[in-house]
């Protein structure tokens, strides 16, 4: 080992040492700033009591739960529910389509998310600004099921869609019967239910840059869209990034609201468009098992946390400053 490296690593060492007798405690940062931890306290509560203690009920994921006995003294089946769900090739499909679906909704929603935000940014009328915005948001306060039923109006054989198509000379398309077209149909709607409200917190992000660096630009004689390729959106690199790794830790779960309101019990569609808590609740209506769907719901959650973990530290890699930790 070369003196330089060997100096260069006893100087890290020293470095380490000096910054571990500086950092305070936990007692210490507590007395230090007291109110600030009595901020945490209700959230602390909250997360101990609807998200921990919960946890126990996990259990029923390893027993026949038979309500009349409760969760402790029904049967122990060990992995005898985990083998249910993966007994059959079903598994498959439905979680191929989940991350398929998924990691579309995630990629898409978050793009449209930023195009808006930025957008609005750049809006100089206040009061356009605001309407725009009211606009946007408005999807994600609509229901899937008034979704759905206007949903058949627009993709039903006569509906506004097909006529559009067959005004330009095309071939009319049934959707209901066909189910290749459902995925570019759920990210439409997931873009326009989500993106608008997902937009905000980009948009709050946007607006605590410094408005310094933008005027600086300006008189460098840099144009609106240099400013937003080379400023802001280096400067939302950090949220976009910690946004995705907590989007990532539900990739496993579908959205059950949105697909099986719009697709219902409509077998011809389910090779793309059922995912794991479709195919449960068919199997529960078909075979009550709150052993099974536990079980499935554990394996969802543990997965989405695999994933939380191997995303944070590609981004720890990357863009340490943007991990969760």
């Amino acid at each position: 080992m070369s003196t330089k490296t060997a100096e260069k690593k006893a100087a890290i060492k020293l470095q380490k040492a000096a910054d571990k007798r500086l950092k305070p405690t936990l007692l210490q940062d507590i007395k230090r700033n007291p109110w600030l931890y009595a901020l945490c306290v209700p959230a602390i509560v909250f997360f101990i009591l609807f998200a921990y203690i919960p946890m126990a009920g996990l259990y029923i994921a390893f027993v026949d739960y038979r309500p009349m006995k409760g969760i402790w003294a029904s049967d122990f089946v060990g992995i005898e529910n985990f083998k249910a769900f993966f007994a059959t090739d079903n598994w498959i499909t439905v979680t191929g389509n989940t991350l398929f679906l998924n990691v579309l909704f995630i990629a898409f929603t978050t793009f449209t998310s930023v195009v808006i935000a930025i957008m609005l940014s750049e809006m100089r009328s206040k009061w356009v600004k605001k309407i725009t915005q009211s606009i946007v948001i408005l999807p994600h306060f609509m229901s899937w099921t008034v979704v759905s039923m206007l949903s058949v109006a627009i993709l039903a054989s006569n509906g506004a869609v097909n006529q559009i198509i067959a005004f330009l000379g095309g071939k009319g398309i049934e959707f209901y019967n066909t189910a290749s077209v459902w995925p570019l149909v759920l990210v439409i709607l997931r873009i326009w239910q989500g993106a608008g409200f997902g937009s905000i917190v980009y948009l709050a992000t946007i607006t605590g840059f410094d408005s310094s660096m933008y005027e600086a630009a300006s008189v460098d004689g840099a144009s609106r869209w240099q400013c937003i390729t080379k400023i802001t959106l280096p400067m939302l690199k950090n949220t976009i990034i910690m946004l995705t790794i907590m989007n990532v830790g539900k990739i496993f779960n579908g959205d059950f609201g949105m697909i099986y309101a719009m697709v219902g019990s409509n077998s011809i569609l389910y090779p793309t468009t059922d995912v794991i808590d479709t195919y449960l609740f068919r199997q529960l209506l078909e075979n009550p098992s709150m052993g099974q769907t536990a079980a499935v719901g554990l394996v969802q959650s543990v997965l989405g946390c695999i994933f939380v973990i191997i995303c944070n530290k590609a981004a720890n890699r990357w863009s340490p400053e943007s991990a969760l930790f």
